[in-house]
């Protein structure tokens, strides 16, 4: 299994698609549901039968980490191959995340160094993930 985040549009979604071309199973890990569902409708269109699902994530909130996190790793207990960190944001307007962090920093390395603290085991047991 592959997690991608930000996989909604931009190179998360290219590389979602090139995955699930290959027979890869895909999560689109993305904050916007709907945008997330019409990305999974391209890449179903462009790799029909592809194994694609949809799970919220949002970076900017360490909860929502926690939450993604465990909601995953419940579902998937053959554990994660490949973790794509992706998700971004760039100069932005000063604003906060919900722990308080300024927010770029908060969403491209806080919420990623979280989620990859919360997915790293399940990457080690069968020795298929390289971390």
């Amino acid at each position: 299994s592959i997690i991608v985040t930000g996989a909604n549009s931009g190179i998360g979604l290219e590389a979602a698609k090139a995955l699930a071309a290959h027979g890869a199973a895909v999560t689109l890990a993305v904050r916007d549901a709907g945008r997330g569902s019409a990305a999974a409708e391209l890449i179903l269109a462009a790799a029909p039968g592809s194994s694609i699902e949809v799970a919220g994530l949002d970076l900017a909130d360490l909860a929502s980490v926690g939450e993604f996190a465990a909601t995953w790793l419940a579902a998937h207990p053959d554990g994660l191959d490949v973790l794509i960190n992706n998700a971004g944001v760039m100069a932005i307007p000063r604003r906060e995340t919900a722990d308080g962090f300024e927010m770029q920093l908060g969403t491209n390395h806080l919420g990623h160094f979280a989620l990859t603290g919360l997915l790293v085991e399940s990457m080690r047991p069968g020795g298929r993930g390289r971390t």
